[in-house]
């Protein structure tokens, strides 16, 4: 399948992914490239520098989350933020499109995962963390 850009209201950039549903039929999601940034430059600072560091990673459902336990309150609000952001992606999407939120943030996480930078931590759904090589 041919991936297609275009341009939504809210979303500078989306691409099209296809999804395998039951009886091999497939349908097109309309999923955003980045799915949401932070509400501020210092949260996105904060996950971006928590990324590279091997503190957070990027879940199969589409949310980030914490490899490592971690007590900065300042980076827990990012992530929360970050993932706020996302959910409402997903939800918009899932209203677009007939999907449920949940596809729409798994198919978007296969995505994240392939861009996903060398050292950084990926999780699959019912998987560990894995660092991408």
């Amino acid at each position: 399948m041919r991936i297609r850009m275009y341009r939504m209201s809210a979303l500078a950039r989306v691409f099209a992914v296809s999804l395998a549903v039951s009886g091999g039929a497939f349908f097109a999601v309309v999923l955003p490239s980045v799915p949401a940034t932070a509400q501020t430059a210092a949260q996105k600072a904060a996950v971006d520098a928590a990324k590279a560091a091997g503190q957070v990673g990027e879940q199969g459902d589409g949310y980030l989350g914490f490899v490592t336990p971690s007590t900065d309150p300042m980076l827990a609000a990012a992530l929360a933020a970050i993932n706020a952001g996302r959910e409402q992606v997903y939800r918009d999407i899932a209203m677009k499109t007939n999907v449920t939120p949940a596809a729409a943030g798994q198919a978007t996480a296969e995505q994240l995962f392939a861009r996903l930078p060398a050292g950084q931590f990926f999780r699959p759904l019912n998987g560990n963390w894995s660092r991408k090589t």
